[in-house]
């Protein structure tokens, strides 16, 4: 069950509580904004998520769902060269190229050589319509072999090294959600990223938890934090609500919160959560905690998070 289902083909349109007329459409320019960690650069404390992009049925569909979020105000866009073989970033390109200045747009690439990343972002820029994007990223990053590559002779980080340097990147970082162990050594082994991508929702504490393991890591250098899989592929919403999943991220010390919204209305309801939030006390951290693994339905450990494998030395 995923939330693009669960959310947007059944809640969409019914409210917050899921019994009132359907709330007005979010004022445009009024989502709250979050500094970008040490970058300065100001977001949307939401983006939109480009894995979703699939959910459309052509280009021109995606594109226009794409335009009708920058002008609610969003000005945050998540994509990677991979998502929906190559697509995604073109309806990004062709909803945001007249509005390029105005906007924050990311790529990733998975490939782990120099010669081989540097081929996939010239193709993603063509795509993007753009000679650059603002933040490019190294693209879920698993293994110890991921790493040695990385940093290796030819390995990636020269091509990232390369492309800030030429302009072609603003800012670089890393993704992936696969073991916290993962992400500890990256951020041991370089210390100039700018950014960090990973899995953050009420359910991780329990289990090889990102949350405890590598965001204070992250915050103590001041790298800015995204977080994705906030409603973890909608099994969270067997327990909890999608107001409840997106107040407890926001709640966290992230600099932005990626949001894989297939519908105008899906989104509206996380500016709306994002607008109305307020700190939680530690009580409802913890409420929250345990009722996202112990609502009816919900699986538990590996089976809830299975993209978590804990294959890396050092995981427990």
């Amino acid at each position: 069950m995923q939330r693009r289902v669960f959310v947007g083909a059944v809640f969409t349109g019914l409210g917050t509580t899921g019994l009132s007329a359907r709330p007005s459409k979010p004022k445009s320019g009024d989502i709250p904004m979050r500094t970008f960690g040490k970058t300065g650069v100001k977001l949307t404390v939401l983006a939109q998520g480009g894995a979703r992009m699939d959910l459309f049925p052509d280009i021109e569909a995606a594109r226009k769902h794409v335009r009708y979020l920058y002008d609610l105000g969003l000005n945050y866009f998540d994509c990677a060269h991979a998502y929906w073989d190559g697509q995604a970033e073109q309806a990004y390109g062709q909803a945001l190229s007249d509005v390029r200045k105005n906007v924050f747009i990311t790529t990733k690439s998975s490939k782990r050589t120099k010669a081989e990343a540097e081929k996939e972002l010239d193709l993603s820029l063509k795509r993007l319509r753009t000679d650059y994007v603002d933040l490019w990223q190294m693209h879920d990053v698993r293994t110890e072999q991921d790493i040695a590559r990385i940093f290796g002779p030819g390995g990636a980080i020269e091509a990232f090294e390369a492309a800030k340097q030429a302009g072609k990147c603003r800012f670089f970082g890393f993704t992936g959600h696969f073991a916290p162990a993962t992400h500890l050594a990256m951020l041991k082994a370089y210390d100039k990223w700018d950014s960090v991508l990973m899995p953050l929702h009420a359910a991780d504490p329990a289990y090889l938890s990102f949350e405890q393991n590598v965001l204070p890591v992250a915050v103590e250098r001041g790298i800015a934090i995204q977080a994705i899989k906030i409603f973890c592929k909608g099994y969270l919403l067997r327990s909890l609500s999608p107001v409840d999943c997106l107040r407890y991220v926001l709640n966290l010390p992230i600099h932005g919160a990626i949001a894989g919204c297939g519908t105008h209305g899906q989104m509206e309801d996380n500016i709306r959560t994002a607008q109305d939030f307020k700190p939680l006390a530690p009580s409802e951290v913890d409420a929250l905690r345990r009722k996202a693994i112990s609502g009816r339905g919900v699986l538990k450990g590996n089976e809830l998070e299975y993209w978590k494998k804990g294959f890396f030395k050092g995981d427990a």
